[in-house]
């Protein structure tokens, strides 16, 4: 099964960039289709491989930078830009 997602990452800190730089290449490194935006990044693949990336990211990122609001809007579908 085919997943599309949109991740935003709010770092709960004043000096947030860095971590949501972080998270981002992070996921650019994952093997994974990611495309950032000003707001948000999506991400696209199969669905073990896209949760087992979400997962794993979040939990390095809350270890490494502490705490963060993730939200995130999974689809099932390819909604790859074109």
């Amino acid at each position: 099964m085919f997943l599309s997602v949109q991740l935003s990452c709010y770092p709960l800190t004043d000096d947030y960039k860095p971590p949501i730089r972080a998270v981002i290449e992070r996921l650019e490194k994952s093997g994974l289709e990611v495309h950032s935006g000003r707001m948000s990044t999506e991400m696209f693949g199969e669905y073990d491989e896209v949760m087992r990336v979400l997962s794993d990211t979040m939990k390095w990122s809350f270890e490494e930078y502490g705490k963060s609001v993730f939200v995130a809007k999974i689809m099932e579908g390819d909604r790859r830009p074109r």
